[in-house]
């Protein structure tokens, strides 16, 4: 289920679409609920924040819910209460500021994601050294791809000690025009390849900031 339909809440809602999922998609704006009436499994307008109207729609059959309401933190608050007092398995929920995403947590949210802010991290970590796109993990950890530094051009990973070096591991390397492979021992990297890696954050950025 997701709770929301504009722009964040769509996205989650036509990708798990495609994914094979049965979306219920819930908003109280009538537009939206008809712009998604063909494209997802149940499309309904109902105040989220009410929660005899939510086991209407079958909130209390879902096994995970998304509060994608954006621009109302007190109604994304009150929704995301009314599926955990129903009894939804995991819920997620949207968060607009620090302080919102700290009272979704408060309550009982499984997860509070921050798009704006992650999507501005993953943007400025991209523009720096030779980073390609970047993903926080946690708030330690990370995964970057990246691109194959001077220091370890034409070796394998094993002569290349990148573990012990960087303290970051590659997890998988990419030839040009090549899809990603697991990352072995005897992988030679060469300029052009394309590299996952994962460690901690500073310890990641600091390899890919390597010349």
């Amino acid at each position: 289920m997701v709770v929301g339909l504009g722009r964040f809440g769509s996205a989650c809602a036509e990708c798990l679409t495609l994914m094979g999922q049965d979306v219920i998609g819930v908003d109280d704006n009538e537009r939206l609920v008809q712009k998604h009436m063909t494209t997802l499994a149940q499309s309904v307008q109902a105040d989220a924040t009410d929660i005899d109207a939510m086991r209407l729609v079958g909130a209390g059959e879902v096994g995970t819910a998304i509060v994608a309401i954006g621009g109302d933190n007190e109604a994304s608050i009150l929704a995301a209460s009314v599926l955990l007092d129903i009894g939804v398995p995991r819920v997620w929920a949207k968060a607009m500021t620090q302080r919102h995403g700290e009272i979704l947590e408060r309550i009982g949210v499984h997860r509070v994601v921050f798009p704006e802010r992650d999507m501005g991290e993953r943007i400025a970590h991209a523009l720096v050294g030779r980073t390609l796109d970047y993903v926080m993990l946690d708030p330690r950890f990370a995964m970057a791809e990246t691109t194959v530094p001077t220091e370890i051009d034409g070796q394998s990973l094993e002569q290349a000690r990148v573990r012990s070096r960087f303290d970051v591991t590659i997890v998988c390397v990419k030839k040009p025009g090549d899809d990603y492979e697991p990352a072995r021992p005897e992988t030679v990297v060469e300029a052009g390849d394309e590299l996952l890696v994962v460690g901690e954050a500073s310890k990641v950025d600091a390899f890919s900031s390597l010349k």
